[in-house]
Order: structure tokens, then C-alpha cells, then sequence
């Protein structure tokens, strides 16, 4: 289905004028969400926000974490794909929106998964976090554990299912660290989010979530709803190379979850960019060596270097490599030796240390003693 950009936009692509060449960036939608947030997922960099550290009920939004736990016990070798799970009579009980399982039968890994998180199944939750932990109360636990292990400051979870329960609470900023964890750590299991049905025991259900029929470029994540909640839409996209995560709690219903949703994906892609700089281990610079068998060691980054900005602003882009003054021997490939920050107008885009990509070995007594001359010099004559 062709992309169509809806009506709704037309205010924002009016508010983009061009000016001398340069591209107008208008401020963000404010949106009438509780909280939300709008992130680029491999930068981090914060496009949209209000109240985006706010601990609110998450409603099936908790399901992400569910998946998450299952995917890593999953990788982890405890649990398979194709392990046959017993329905108790308590996961068979379970309230709310349901997988339809039957207690008594034995439902594998994989389906339970795919009615977690496409048909939201409350009891195909609690069925699969019995399975891993032998009890909910017990996997709630492991949830905590993991969200406290991905920096999730603002969360706690008393069930698998987002059901009402006191003292259970998220926020938008944790659901987007989740999801950027969950997609980088987990792709084959987040890429269940993107599919749009699914079939057990002779029930087709649709994915709830109505941007992926309506946007092409969405692959996930989830939706939630209850009274307390509202209507809540965790989402994610990728254009041309970039992907956004958006985040909407407590909405009035689920047209305006849907609606605030797209306004903030197509901010983020209508008006930014996201561009890699700078590859892992590649060299960057070449410095000065003392005291070594070697006059100079390359240094470049541990991990690849991308930022987020304003489109059409890269030129206003600086890059500034900063170095002790004095370099000495012996290195060790991945020492620290000096940082790079990348800023734009004055904001740091992206920092990280500058590290060495070799070894360089101490140079015998003389050599030595003869670079201690020319620093000693260098030093005193300036």
C-alpha cells in the first residue's frame, strides 16, 4: 500500500518555509497526550517530549517487557521456541484481552509469543511467565531486574499483563530505552511486532496496533488501554535509514493515540536527520608518540560515531579532536587517549574517547633519553 501523508501534516509542511536557503525548523506538535516522547533509536537524541519521565500506568505497553524477558531466556538457552507450555487454570482465567487459550492443553513458545504480542493475549502473559519463572509474582521480579539493568529509573512491574495493580508503573523514556534494547539486542523477535495476524485455535485476531496498516515504514511496537491507563501506542519506524521511536500515554481514545503517533513520526522524519560519521576502528587522526619504538599511533573510536540534527543544517557541524599534549609509551591498543565531541551551535551532538588502534612498544634507554632532550628543550624554548 502506497504512503500517503495525511491531512493532518499540512500545517507542519506550511511551517517550514525556506529562507535564504536555509531550512526553518518549526517546534515540535504539541499534543494533548498526558506524556510522550519522540526519539531517534540509535542516537537517543530527543526530537519531542512532554512529561516523558513521568512514572504512568502502562496498560499492555508492559507486554514489551514481557517479550524482552522471554526473548533473552530465549537467547540464553533456557527456554526454545518449540518448548510445549501447560495452560494452568490461572493463566486460562486471566482477564481482559485473551490469546483464548484452553487450561488443560499445551501451547509452544512461539505461539505464546505471537499472542503476546500481536493479539495482546493476557493469558498467553501470564502462561509463558509461568513457564519461565514458576510463577508471575516471580517473573515480575525478573522484569524488575531487567529494567533496573537497561536504566529504566522509572519503572516497576507487578504483573506480565499491564492489568491494573497498584504500585506498577512505567514511563515513556523507559518504554523507549526498552524498545531501543529490545530491537538492537533481540531483531528476530521484535520482528514478530510488525506482523499483522495471527491464527490460534481457529481465532484470527489483528495486530492492534493500526499504523502498520496505515504507514508502511512502522514494524511495531504495541498499544495498551485500560480506564486508568487511557490509550497508550508505543511505536517505531525506519526511512531511509532511520529509525524513530515514538511514544503516547494516556491518550483520550484511540483515534487521537493513532493520530499523535504519526504527527510525531513525521515531525521526526519530515524535519531531522540522522548520518554516521565515523566507523569503529577507522583512523581519525595520528598522534605523536614519546618514548616509544613508534613516532605516532593512530587513534580512532570503539564503537561507530552517528548524530541526529536539524535537516539541511549539517553544515553548521563541528568536530573538534581533543589530545593530551603529551603522548608517552608504553600503549596498549584501546587505551584512552583523547575525546571527540561533536556539536552543533554550541550543543554537544555526540562525545566519546579517541583510543588508541595499536600497540606501541617502549623505545630502549637511549631513545628515550634522547626524546627527553627534545621535550626538555621543546619545554624551555617553547
Amino acid at each position: 500500500m502506497p504512503f500517503r501523508l495525511p491531512v493532518v501534516f499540512a500545517a507542519l509542511l506550511i511551517a517550514s518555509p525556506i529562507l535564504h536557503g536555509a531550512t526553518v525548523i518549526p517546534a515540535p506538535p504539541n499534543l494533548s497526550s498526558e506524556s510522550y516522547l519522540l526519539i531517534d533509536a540509535d542516537t537517543g537524541k530527543v526530537i519531542a517530549e512532554r512529561n516523558s519521565r513521568e512514572p504512568m500506568p502502562p496498560a499492555s505497553l508492559t507486554k514489551v517487557m514481557t517479550g524482552f524477558v522471554a526473548a533473552g531466556e530465549i537467547e540464553g538457552g533456557r527456554i526454545a521456541l518449540a518448548d510445549q507450555v501447560p495452560v494452568s487454570v490461572n493463566a486460562w482465567r486471566t482477564p481482559g484481552s485473551r490469546m483464548f487459550i484452553q487450561e488443560g492443553t499445551e501451547v509452544s513458545v512461539e505461539d505464546l509469543l505471537r499472542g503476546i504480542i500481536i493479539q495482546s493475549g493476557n493469558d498467553a502473559s501470564v502462561a509463558l511467565a509461568e513457564h519461565i519463572a514458576g510463577s508471575e509474582a516471580a517473573f515480575a521480579d525478573m522484569m524488575n531486574q531487567q529494567a533496573a539493568e537497561l536504566g529504566m529509573v522509572n519503572s516497576n512491574f507487578r504483573n506480565a499483563t499491564g492489568l491494573p495493580a497498584e504500585d506498577h508503573y512505567t514511563s515513556a523514556w523507559d518504554l523507549a530505552v526498552l524498545t531501543r534494547a529490545y530491537i538492537r539486542l533481540f531483531p528476530e523477535n521484535y520482528a514478530i511486532n510488525s506482523e499483522r495476524s495471527f491464527t490460534y485455535n481457529d481465532i484470527e485476531q489483528p495486530n492492534r496496533n493500526r499504523l502498520l496498516w496505515r504507514d508502511r515504514t512502522v514494524d511495531g511496537v504495541k498499544t495498551g488501554y485500560t480506564q486508568e491507563a487511557g490509550y497508550c501506542l508505543l511505536a517505531s519506524a525506519v526511512r531511509d535509514g532511520m529509525r524513530l521511536i515514538s511514544v503516547v500515554m494516556g491518550a483520550d481514545n484511540d483515534a487521537h493515540r493513532v493520530q499523535e503517533s504519526q504527527m510525531l513520526l513525521f515531525y521526526g522524519f519530515r524535519f531531522f536527520e540522522t548520518k554516521r560519521l565515523y566507523e569503529a576502528d577507522a583512523p581519525l587522526e595520528s598522534a605523536e608518540v614519546w618514548y616509544g619504538q613508534a613516532d605516532a599511533v593512530e587513534l580512532g573510536v570503539a564503537a561507530p560515531v552517528t548524530i541526529t540534527f536539524p535537516r539541511g543544517h549539517y553544515d553548521q557541524v563541528t568536530v573538534e579532536m581533543t589530545l593530551p599534549e603529551v603522548i608517552e609509551a608504553p600503549i596498549q591498543a584501546g587505551d584512552e587517549l583523547g575525546e571527540l565531541r561533536v556539536s552543533m551551535n554550541e550543543e554537544t551532538l555526540h562525545s566519546s574517547p579517541l583510543i588508541a588502534l595499536s600497540n606501541v612498544a617502549e623505545a630502549g634507554v637511549f631513545a628515550q633519553f634522547g626524546d627527553f632532550l627534545t621535550l626538555l628543550f621543546r619545554r624551555i624554548f617553547g
